[in-house]
């Protein structure tokens, strides 16, 4: 009978020391998903303040060149001048929404814990 108890106790051990460690194991895991998820806020938030002031910048440049050009060739050439440059404009434009486009689309956040996840999945020798 008491190779039974001794039995089960370890039986029953070795399962509480596995979930223990399934149990540590996902802690880690989440704290480096939120440690991520902090330094991504931090730098969505910088990106966008950046963007905001270079946003604010590049349009006072812009009117007031055009201002300036526009009034330079106001008797001559005014409007093929304004649509000279509302083309190139657009031609702006479009150029950065593609250029924005396609930083999104690269964009990985939480690399690091799809990176970590895939490693446990390996060491834990299962497929996917």
């Amino acid at each position: 009978m008491s190779d039974t108890q001794q039995t089960e106790g370890g039986l029953l051990g070795s399962v509480k020391q596995m979930l223990q460690t399934a149990s540590q194991l996902l802690e880690s895991r989440v704290e480096l998903f939120l440690l991520e998820l902090k330094e991504e806020r931090v730098r969505l938030v910088a990106a966008l303040l950046l963007a905001l002031a270079v946003g604010i910048c590049a349009l006072m440049t812009v009117v007031l060149v055009t201002f300036t050009i526009v009034i330079v060739f106001w008797d001559t050439y005014r409007i093929p001048v304004l649509v000279v440059l509302t083309i190139a404009y657009a031609a702006g434009a479009a150029g950065a929404f593609i250029s924005l486009r396609r930083r999104l689309r690269r964009w990985q956040a939480f690399s690091a814990s799809l990176e970590q996840i895939k490693k446990d999945r390996a060491c834990l020798g299962t497929k996917n």
